[in-house]
């Protein structure tokens, strides 16, 4: 049976999410490693996705690691630059998708006020028929409720729900309530599995 409706995280799928390589290309990769080591700064971007608020939160590191308080401020300020660049791969059969009238939303761990405030930049967030960010939802992936949420929400059942993930344990959260899952590596094998699933062709899906 053809899935009903397809979900999409976004770091990692559609947008590359790693730090790491934004603070290596600004301050250089040994003050990154010096500052990743001083600061949890992974830690900080949980309680922001779990819905801190964006600026404050970072700011507050900031505020209490003095000696690093202008790169930890790059955290909120150049935001758009560390989720980057897009994986077009991803985005194009995002768009393949629609273009066939399958519904897409996405399941993200995010601050909503980061969506809300960079539109523009991502402009594929326009395109998803429903948005389930964390931030907002005040529950993270893998905690098993917020998969509860997008169903209630959204009235599909959950083996109608076809999600991908870069992260194991979020795939597994998700399979566990018996939606259909794909570990996401890279764009081709995201591809495979919708033409597997009957929801594209393989010219659709630009292979």
């Amino acid at each position: 049976m053809t899935p009903e409706a397809v979900i999409f995280d976004i770091g990692n799928v559609l947008t590359r999410w790693q730090p790491e390589a934004f603070y290596d290309r600004v301050i250089g990769e040994d003050r990154r490693r010096a500052l990743f080591a001083a600061v949890d700064l992974h830690a900080m971007n949980d309680r922001i996705d779990a819905g801190d608020p964006f600026r404050q939160t970072v700011y507050d590191c900031a505020t209490a690691h003095p000696d690093w308080a202008p790169e930890i401020r790059l955290w909120h300020d150049r935001w758009p630059e560390l989720a980057q660049p897009l994986i077009d791969g991803g985005v194009r059969l995002l768009h393949a998708l629609r273009a066939k009238g399958v519904p897409v939303f996405a399941l993200t761990n995010a601050s909503g006020e980061t969506f809300a405030n960079h539109a523009d930049s991502l402009p594929f967030l326009r395109d998803f028929d429903r948005l389930y960010v964390s931030g907002r939802m005040g529950v993270m992936k893998p905690d098993p409720r917020i998969y509860a949420m997008v169903e209630s929400d959204c009235g599909i059942a959950p083996d109608r729900l076809l999600f991908t993930d870069d992260r194991a344990d979020n795939i597994a959260a998700a399979a566990a309530r018996g939606w259909r899952t794909h570990h996401f590596l890279n764009w081709q094998g995201w591809a495979d599995c919708l033409i597997a699933q009957g929801l594209l062709t393989k010219a659709e899906a630009g292979l």
